[in-house]
Order: structure tokens, then sequence, then C-alpha cells
């Protein structure tokens, strides 16, 4: 299957320090590929896997759902862990839920997350009925490119297939029920105004965690994709200080 012009996964092998990330549901490598070449360019080991079924069209995408996500982020993680000292997991919407269900599961593994806009619980009614409207239609209009910043486009699908959709509560379900055993420090960027993430999710994260453990920082001009809008910057220089801050390596 070809893949979308942009799309395609990204690895660098830096230093010692690693960093996984995970792109969100329908979106491609593309809407992080800035983010993995500013932390490359700081002399990091680098991980951007293309989730199963994404980058090339949405009806490939509707044969696949959330445990095929989690397994490639899972495959490239244990890619990483294989030439790295420490790794630190960072994600954009959904790929903030599967970040969030990796260190969960791979627990001290997991040095600390770094989460943009997380996707946690249902916050629209496409979500929430997806069950059952796969029994009615295969596909609904796209959620990609909610970008504030003006001539920028995310590689992503104009459709979103409902049958893949609905396998989202499943993973959503499954990470909330463990919130309580993410122990690694949390950095979230959420935007004031996201037109795919309602405030669900980011209350779902305080309740869970102490709030010496979460720290959230306010992206005031971007929408959804805050990785490819006008606080990209802030998001980049702000992960590269999280993962310098919290490192091991090196320390006594």
């Amino acid at each position: 299957m070809p893949v979308m012009p942009g799309a395609e996964p990204f690895a660098y092998d830096g230093g010692t320090t690693g960093v996984l990330l995970c792109h969100g549901f329908t979106g491609s490598p593309q809407s992080l590929r800035p983010w993995a070449d500013y932390l490359a360019e700081a002399g990091l080991s680098v991980r951007l896997p293309r989730l199963p079924g994404h980058g090339t069209t949405w009806q490939d995408m509707a044969h696949t759902r959330w445990e095929d996500w989690y397994a490639e982020v899972d495959r490239s993680f244990d890619e990483l862990r294989a030439r790295s000292d420490e790794i630190f997991v960072m994600g954009l919407s959904m790929g903030g839920c599967l970040a969030l269900r990796l260190a969960e599961l791979r627990d001290a593994a997991v040095s600390g997350l770094v989460l943009v806009n997380p996707s946690l619980t249902a916050d629209t009614r496409l979500f929430a009925l997806a069950p059952v409207l796969k029994l009615v239609v295969p596909s609904l209009k796209g959620i990609a490119s909610d970008i504030k910043k003006e001539n920028t486009t995310e590689v992503g699908y104009q459709r979103v297939p409902v049958k893949a959709a609905a396998t989202l509560p499943g993973l959503w379900r499954s990470t909330q029920a463990r919130l309580g055993d993410v122990t690694q420090p949390v950095l979230v960027y959420q935007s004031t105004v996201d037109h795919v993430v309602g405030p669900a999710s980011l209350k779902l994260l305080r309740s869970a965690l102490p709030g010496e453990q979460l720290e959230v920082r306010e992206c005031a001009d971007s929408y959804h994709v805050a990785t490819l809008d006008n606080d990209a910057q802030a998001i980049f220089t702000g992960s590269l200080e999280f993962v310098r801050t919290h490192s091991r390596v090196g320390r006594g």
C-alpha cells in the first residue's frame, strides 16, 4: 500500500537518551516530524513510527484497530530500548493516550511523558456513537488539519473510518483504568481552542495524577495539531528542557 508523501516513519540514532513520538488518530508522522527533527538535532535518538492503517487510505485504516496501533508503538519502543539507556515518550492526541498506555505497562522503562492535547475519552458524538455507526456508514467527515496557522496542513485523512473509530473506546477504557499506575513526570501542552479534543481528557489526567507529577502548559495560539501550529517551537524547546531536567544519563 503506497504511503502518502510526508507520512513516512522517521528514525535517528543519536545519543543514549531516546525519544519515542506517537502521532494521532487518522494523522501521520508528518504532524510530528518537525518535533522529531528538532530532538534529533539536539543529539537524542528518535523513533517516530507510522501507525498501521495511517498515512495510506482511510479504507486501509478501516481494517485496523487500537491494538494494532499500540503494537507498533510497543515495537518501536523495544527497538529504541535496545540502543538507549533511557526513553521518554511523547504524543499528540490519541498518540498521547498510547504514550500513557505504554507508561502504564512499561513502568520504570519510561522516564517521562510529554503530551500534546491528549485524547483520553469521547469528547465528540462521533466517537461516542462510533460502535453503532459502524453498522450503518463506512466513514464520516475527517478531523485532520485543525490548525490555526495559515497555509499549514496536516497529512491525514479527510474521512474517518468508523470501524477503526469504534475501537477507540477500548483504548480509552484500558488507559483510564490504570492511570494511577503512571509514576513518571508528565508535561502536557493544552490548546485553549481545540476543535477535536475537549476538556474532559485533561480533567481525567488531573484527577488521576498529583499536582507535583503533572505540569500543564497552555498553547494560546494553536488549535488541536499544536505541533504544526503557532506554539510548536515552545513545545519543541519545552520538551527538550523536560528531557534534560529528568534525564538520568550522566548523573552519578
